[in-house]
């Protein structure tokens, strides 16, 4: 129960971020090599649940990555 309150709360962390970089289409501000760590640690994350079998680790790592995909995309389009 911790873990996916934690993994909610982490993912949803990430959408503000989302919302305004596809509003304004602005990443100036937004760290390249920080997305590109973060991107990488939650493929780890990914694989890490699928190893464990951790349903919580799983889905909140996958939506976050999703997430995080997206800035960073986002950040080299518009760069």
């Amino acid at each position: 129960m911790i873990g996916t309150v934690a993994g909610v709360l982490t993912t949803c962390a990430f959408l503000p971020q989302v919302i305004k970089v596809l509003k304004t289409k602005e990443t100036s501000s937004i760290s390249l090599v920080m997305y590109c760590v973060s991107v990488t640690g939650l493929c780890l994350w990914i694989i890490h649940g699928l190893m464990i079998k951790d349903a919580a680790v799983l889905l909140a790592n996958s939506f976050t990555l999703l997430l995080s995909s997206i800035i960073l995309i986002c950040k080299i389009k518009y760069k």
